[in-house]
């Protein structure tokens, strides 16, 4: 087994691991770092549940591997809000009753997150094409596509 030492920086706090260089990220993540809201969902990269941002950007974490993010910033989604503070977006999930079960929540918000900081897009439409990565089992789809349209509205008011 190869192992690789891992300097990364994870919701702001610099770790240094050692990991199987075949670990992925979101293992790491759950089983390493015990920052559980990142979800294992289909594990293959189709369901969208394990959802980061490594410098800024979505990405699945199932399918990175941790050494991948040697040097970088990853923000999973208890680095966004805290319990008294919560994200536009978190809130806007709350306000629009955007989840159900909560399989999906996380990679959901994460994706919702990364979508705002996009300029390229406007409609219902666009939304659903966008976040079409992130899937929900109990099919909440329009008021997810509601509390990213409701955060857009309060950003260019």
């Amino acid at each position: 087994m190869s192992r690789h030492s891992l300097h990364v920086t994870v919701n702001g706090e610099a770790h240094a691991v050692e990991v199987d260089t075949r670990r992925s990220l979101l293992d790491l993540l759950r089983e390493d770092l015990a920052l559980t809201g990142t979800q294992k969902g289909c594990d293959q990269g189709a369901c969208g549940a394990c959802t980061v941002h490594v410098d800024g950007r979505r990405v699945l974490s199932c399918l990175t591997l941790a050494a991948q993010a040697e040097g970088r910033e990853v923000t999973t989604v208890e680095g966004i809000g805290t319990a008294d503070e919560l994200h536009p977006v978190q809130q806007a999930f709350l306000d629009c009753d955007a989840f159900q079960c909560g399989a999906c929540t996380a990679g959901q918000v994460m994706s919702a997150v990364a979508l705002l900081e996009e300029d390229d897009w406007s409609t219902r439409d666009d939304v659903r094409e966008l976040m079409s990565g992130n899937l929900c089992r109990c099919g909440a789809y329009p008021r997810i596509v509601d509390a990213v349209l409701s955060v857009r509205a309060t950003q260019e008011a």
